[in-house]
């Protein structure tokens, strides 16, 4: 039993020193036309920092290839100088007509590409699971969203402009899901740990509370009330 929990003792403590490293997060809003949001927040598990975080609009009479180049540019650049540990991006809208779902398919693809080439992992959430995990709710408004970026990063100002905001989600998203990862870990691993204990010590355990159970019983059928019924 002391082993055991020993053994949790140490799982607790190597999950401490994991989550007290920082992480970085590349949050990407990407737009099919519009500007593109960006954000870096730094998290130690417990707190977020941000870094960075604004829109880049395409330079004006760009072509297609231009747009794509640009954005590519963007987060590569973003990639090097940050170091990120995820490349955290907002998936298309359902709900878009197909020429714009082709086009943010497009801008999408480019972030992908630079992320690869940084060799950072990529991790994709819906506009839904985005909102829903930074307002608490899967329809929430952009203005909604945008009070509830700030208040959580103790911003000073709302961020601007919604794109910017929407990438800030979009990494806070990210972090939220890693932590609701890492608290079931660790209770699956705590639960796995206790399921370890030495059978005779539950046997010795389960022993005494019978004894105690029975004894706890004698005394009620003892008890005067009892007795007068």
């Amino acid at each position: 039993m002391a082993t055991a929990i020993r053994q949790m003792r140490a799982g607790g403590e190597a999950g401490a020193r994991a989550q007290a490293s920082p992480e970085r997060v590349l949050g990407i809003d990407p737009a099919a036309a519009g500007a593109t949001g960006y954000a870096i927040l730094e998290t130690d598990g417990r707190t977020c920092r941000v870094l960075r975080y604004g829109a880049v609009r395409p330079p004006r009479g760009a072509t297609g290839a231009g747009r794509l180049e640009s954005v590519h540019r963007l987060v590569a650049g973003l990639v090097k100088e940050f170091s990120p540990g995820t490349v955290a991006v907002e998936t298309p809208f359902a709900a878009l007509n197909v020429k714009s779902a082709l086009l943010l398919a497009e801008v999408r693809g480019v972030v992908l590409l630079a992320a690869e080439q940084g060799r950072v992992p990529v991790e994709s959430y819906s506009p839904r699971e985005i909102k829903a995990s930074v307002a608490g709710y899967g329809q929430a408004s952009k203005e909604q969203v945008q009070v509830m970026v700030r208040s959580q990063l103790q911003l000073s100002e709302l961020p601007q402009p919604f794109d910017a905001a929407d990438a800030l989600a979009v990494a806070l998203c990210h972090i939220h899901s890693r932590r609701a990862q890492t608290r079931m870990a660790a209770a699956m691993g705590t639960e796995s740990a206790g399921s370890r204990l030495p059978a005779q010590a539950s046997s010795g355990n389960g022993a005494c509370l019978g004894r105690q159970a029975r004894r706890a019983s004698g005394r009620i059928a003892s008890s005067p009330a009892t007795r007068g019924r």
